[in-house]
């Protein structure tokens, strides 16, 4: 591989790896600690694209917020992987008007874009609990709620005074 190729190679990847970066910043926390962001994907998830999330912390839980317009639940996948990665895809196929499957008509143009196909991936925090996870999607917004694990009770420790 030449140079020449080599550079255009990097180039093609910057978008990918200007994404990766935005997600990582967007992903802290008020309090300067992060959601870790996962890759998106590897060589055999080429032509996956990724969507904006916003994420929110509040005392009780973690909310994910994604924009997908013209995609249904049944469109849209969440998943968890070993107890702390969250997964959250859809398959990105268009959605067609009725009709054109019974041969009663056909398209003259498709100008509207189909959904993107995307993939997210979020390593959970260890207070997060895997086992009250939550989706739903609305007027074209993605929700995704982790609830939190209530918070270890202080034990107090007693230390024995000796005397010397």
């Amino acid at each position: 591989m030449s140079l020449l190729d080599s550079g255009i190679s990097h180039l093609l990847h910057l978008p990918e790896t200007l994404e990766r970066i935005a997600a990582l910043s967007a992903a802290l926390g008020h309090d300067g600690h992060s959601l870790d962001v996962a890759p998106a994907g590897n060589a055999s998830e080429k032509g996956i694209g990724s969507v904006p999330v916003d994420i929110l912390e509040t005392s009780k839980n973690y909310s994910f917020f994604l924009d997908v317009p013209g995609l249904s639940k049944s469109d849209i996948q969440v998943t968890l992987e070993e107890e702390k990665l969250l997964i959250i895809k859809n398959n990105g196929k268009r959605k067609r008007e009725n009709g054109e499957e019974e041969g009663c008509c056909k398209y003259l143009r498709m100008e509207r874009k189909a959904a993107p196909k995307f993939v997210r991936k979020f390593r959970l925090p260890g207070d997060a609990d895997s086992s009250a996870i939550t989706a739903k999607c609305e007027d074209g917004v993605l929700t995704v709620t982790v609830e939190k694990l209530p918070p270890p009770e202080p034990k107090p420790k007693r230390v024995e005074v000796t005397v010397a």
